[in-house]
């Protein structure tokens, strides 16, 4: 008997190099059809050799979207088309955030409000990818805390609403949330 479908949001959190997207495109393998929407913009030589060598990892048969803003423009677009959208990374979503609206907080807020709001009408699962900054260095520059404390916001208002929530280390996942969901 096939198993019926079951709309699932999962958090996927972790440091630096921890397995994350790895993870993401792992529970992506499941299913089909599948969007991959990337946040980031190339601003520099490493940034275009990471962005390239995410594309050559992930499934040649899933659409990729460019939206480093408008995440809940993007998953009303794609969230009736498809099985599962990945949002690979809401780290680079939230600089993004603070790059175009500065230290407007209330627009800000409307954004992540705007996500939070979509993340809950859209139709499909959706898995999200995001770096866990809580646990390093206090920043030493304004820039920096600013940059911390609202990437820990929208970390925690995705993860109130998230079915899963996954916490990445060396590779490993542990569920903080719900379940770990396997990629067979």
């Amino acid at each position: 008997m096939q198993e019926a479908y079951r709309k699932t949001l999962t958090l996927v959190l972790g440091g630096v190099r921890s397995g994350k997207s790895r993870y993401a495109q792992q529970l992506g393998s499941r299913v089909f059809p599948v969007t991959f929407i990337a946040t980031a913009r190339i601003c520099d030589d490493e940034m275009r050799d990471k962005v390239e060598r995410h594309r050559n990892e992930r499934s040649k048969d899933w659409n990729t979207v460019e939206e480093p803003l408008e995440l809940a423009h993007a998953l009303a677009q794609h969230g009736s088309t498809n099985r599962l959208l990945i949002i690979d990374c809401l780290t680079l979503f939230a600089a993004n955030l603070l790059a175009a609206e500065g230290g407007n907080l209330e627009s800000i807020d409307n954004r992540i409000q705007s996500l939070c709001d979509a993340l809950i009408s859209v139709p499909c699962s959706v898995v999200l990818v995001s770096n866990e900054v809580g646990s390093g260095v206090v920043p030493a520059y304004s820039a920096g805390r600013r940059f911390r404390d609202l990437l820990g916001e929208v970390n925690q208002r995705i993860a109130s609403l998230a079915d899963n929530v996954v916490f990445m280390v060396a590779g490993l996942p542990l569920a903080l949330k719900g379940r770990l969901e396997t990629a067979s």
